[in-house]
């Protein structure tokens, strides 16, 4: 399997999902699930290559005047986050079967083409080995992930976090595009292994800061990193398989994915890794006391997400040995955990359609086979043995061990990962088995496919821990040796020992256990803090959001009021500074061309659309006026086609008459006779405004045509236009070819001007009254029933 076949495979799986999921049968509404698994099958595949040291490579040429291909690369990390996409992409797709079992068959086929969309453009994400390529695809998550968190459109909170999602890795994304310009500008390269491979070319210039500060914000905006952390926990409003994936083994982990790609680029940055490890520890805390504070079931896992993210992060910008291996570990551990919680949570909030935390009690034995799932994953969340969380625990504590750095980031580790040992405790503790709050009844039960994820992962959380060897050579050690930027040996095993990173582990371990039994005080205690609700990024965030719609609001009130006469009059004003300030900055006009010959028939056309223009002006009918203006366009197209244009003298003549067909027929509807809606002064005010426009542009023209005529572009137009465009007509080509991107805009306007207009129109038709109603109209009128 070639990996474009297999991107390929992938976004035809969406479409084939899609109309598997309309099928009604039991086991058939499944099938669906088979398409990643396949996927899942064909990359593992290919894993005994990787992991002796092999890559694959394949390109397609895209662009390659700009350096652009379809560059595709599959190695140790690639693989790696592409066997958790397709994987875990599994396991959602049946989760999510079993979820949406009383949905609409069109709803639930709706998700799984959303889903699966979602996986083929992380998978191009990971395997693409050219930026811009990656941008595309990155910017098709934010664009999916807006469609998925908002999947529940009626849902007002929904729509917000939809919204709010899209903005902020939007936004990012544009920054990031930016930085991959500046790569490419000053590398002269967009190929990502070309830049690890030889990253001296990227630091010789000049632009390689700037580069690196707006791939980070990109980064950042992606992996909800401080200040951009607050859009993750509210988009939980999500359904429950769009947040086990989004939020927890893919999208989130993108920026991540990305960071860790250009350590090996950036790390001779002096300030590169001490900005990750700042940024990603005061992510931790920021949104370990998040986690604290937060009361739904979802929202909790949510701020131990991006906490988690904040870890790695951190490791990311650690100068130790150790590192590579730490972050690879910590991924795998968190995505087998976190998809099991967040299917857990969704499975209780399903059952029993509550969200808080607190009001959920006793579902272990309503759930049983949940509750068995989450306890395993919230084993392998506190780091206890022999959890593959526990080993990438004790990586986690000897990567910053190990490095320059001093304690305070082992110390900000301690204590966020007591607060994710007690979360872990909260999540799976409160609900199933301690809370007082005891669920007697529940609106759905447990299914084979709303177990098959939960169960899976925590099974695998416990084979990882228990076998590492075989995780750590075909995942783990691959993985490192590519962020390493060299092959490494890696101990990926359960017992190091008695070691300082065993002594952490338990410290941990205690003070998550105490904060546990202490959950409550502490989350009233946080609650209580009026600085830490001042301080709340999502309501900084609603601030800037409210000043700029209000600004919007103001400037629409001002410049798009309605009428049309200011729209034109601040138009013409704006044209009139702006080009009798470029004509003063260039030192005034110093010559006009005014000479030669009157010819009598542009002479006869000049003055018939002056004519047309006075009657346009002057005259109260409106018929009157569509005519005066018509005379002075018809004379335009004229002129055209007497300087030898003719093209554009047809077009101009079918837009006249296009729109002199279309006029009359809305004046149809209208007085004959325009009303005085104009006092003089306003007309004194247009008069002066236009004089002054048609003075300025004649006398610009005219400084023009003085000048030199340059002849470089029309020779180099009627040179190439028939070799390279095969065409004859020199101005349809330069429209259709060497303008090809403006006209595809230009159409592009038009069409959705179109849409508009039918929408409206749509809107005022009236709809047909159900049999049995009345229409409102009819009230009260004779014989209706």
């Amino acid at each position: 399997m070639t990996l474009t076949s297999l991107l390929l495979a992938a976004g035809c799986a969406a479409l084939l999902g899609w109309r598997l999921a309309h099928l009604r049968g039991a086991l058939a509404r499944y099938l669906p699930a088979l398409l990643p698994l396949g996927l899942f099958a064909g990359l593992a595949s290919l894993a005994p290559l990787i992991a002796s040291g092999g890559t694959i490579d394949h390109a397609w040429s895209w662009a390659p005047s700009l350096g652009v291909q379809l560059a595709l690369r599959l190695d140790g990390f690639s693989l790696l986050f592409s066997l958790l996409i397709t994987g875990i992409g599994t396991l959602v797709v049946t989760y999510a079967t079993a979820y949406f079992s009383d949905a609409a068959p069109s709803e639930r086929a709706r998700f799984i083409f959303l889903i699966l969309a979602f996986m083929a453009a992380m998978l191009g994400t990971v395997l693409s080995d050219n930026l811009v390529a990656m941008f595309v695809f990155w910017e098709a998550t934010s664009l999916l992930s807006f469609l998925l968190i908002g999947f529940e459109a009626h849902k007002a909170d929904a729509r917000k976090a939809a919204l709010q999602s899209l903005l902020i890795t939007g936004a990012g994304g544009l920054v990031l595009f930016g930085g991959i310009l500046l790569i490419g500008m000053a590398a002269g390269t967009f190929s990502i292994s070309a830049l690890m491979d030889q990253p001296e070319t990227l630091l010789a210039s000049p632009w390689m800061k700037p580069a690196a500060i707006l791939l980070m914000i990109g980064a950042f905006t992606k992996s909800a990193q401080f200040p951009f952390h607050f859009w993750l926990p509210q988009a939980m409003a999500a359904p429950t398989p769009a947040s086990a994936y989004l939020h927890s083994a893919t999208m989130v982990k993108l920026g991540v994915y990305l960071l860790a790609r250009f350590e090996v680029v950036f790390r001779d940055i002096p300030w590169f890794g001490a900005t990750l490890v700042i940024i990603g520890s005061a992510t931790m805390l920021v949104a370990a006391l998040g986690a604290i504070r937060a009361s739904g079931y979802k929202a909790v896992l949510a701020q131990s997400t991006v906490a988690s993210l904040g870890i790695l992060v951190m490791l990311i910008g650690l100068d130790s040995p150790q590192s590579a291996v730490a972050v690879s570990g910590f991924i795998v551990a968190h995505a087998f955990y976190k998809a099991a919680l967040f299917f857990c949570a969704g499975t209780a909030i399903h059952a029993t359609h509550i969200t808080e935390l607190r009001r959920l009690g006793g579902l272990a034995r309503l759930l049983p086979f949940t509750a068995t799932a989450i306890v395993l994953a919230s084993l392998s969340m506190a780091g206890l043995p022999p959890f593959v969380g526990f080993i990438a625990k004790e990586f986690l504590f000897e990567a910053q061990l190990e490095s320059s750095w001093s304690l305070l980031p082992v110390g900000v580790a301690v204590l966020v990962n007591a607060i994710m040992v007690a979360t872990a405790g909260v999540v799976s503790l409160r609900p199933f088995f301690l809370s007082k709050h005891k669920i007697s009844h529940i609106a759905h039960g447990e299914t084979p496919g709303l177990l098959a994820g939960p169960l899976t992962l925590g099974l695998l959380g416990v084979a990882a821990g228990i076998a590492p060897g075989f995780f750590s050579y075909y995942l783990i050690t691959p993985a490192a040796g590519v962020l390493a930027g060299q092959p490494i040996d890696v101990s990926f095993s359960l017992w190091h020992g008695l070691t300082p990173m065993l002594a952490l582990s338990g410290l941990v371990v205690t003070l998550g256990a105490l904060l546990a039994w202490q959950w409550d005080p502490f989350h009233r205690a946080l609650h209580r803090i009026s600085l830490l609700n001042r301080l709340d990024a999502n309501r900084s965030y609603q601030a800037v959001v409210d000043a700029l719609l209000g600004l919007a609001r103001w400037s629409t009130r001002q410049l798009q009021n309605g009428d049309m006469r200011r729209y034109t009059l601040l138009t013409c004003i704006a044209l009139i500074i702006t080009i009798a300030w470029s004509i003063a900055r260039n030192g005034g006009i110093t010559e006009l061309a005014l000479g030669g010959t009157i010819l009598p028939l542009p002479a006869a056309l000049l003055a018939f659309g002056v004519i047309g223009a006075v009657v346009a002006v002057r005259t109260r009918a409106l018929v009157t006026g569509l005519i005066g203006v018509g005379v002075v366009g018809y004379g335009s197209a004229l002129l055209f086609l007497l300087h030898g244009a003719p093209d554009l003298a047809l077009t101009q003549f079918a837009v006249e008459t296009l729109v002199l067909v279309v006029m009359m027929a809305v004046l149809r509807r209208l007085p004959a006779t325009a009303s005085a809606t104009r006092d003089p002064g306003e007309r004194r005010v247009d008069a002066v405004v236009a004089i002054a426009f048609g003075l300025l542009i004649f006398v610009t023209l005219a400084s023009m045509l003085a000048e030199p005529f340059d002849t470089r572009l029309s020779d180099f137009f009627a040179a190439t236009s028939y070799p390279d465009a095969h065409g004859q007509n020199v101005v349809n080509v330069i429209i259709v070819d060497y303008r090809a991107l403006d006209t595809l805009g230009e159409i592009a306007v038009v069409a959705f001007a179109t849409l508009g207009a039918w929408a409206l129109l749509r809107r005022r038709r009236p709809r047909a009254a159900p049999s049995g109603l009345r229409h409102p109209a009819d009230a009260g009128k004779r014989g209706t029933p």
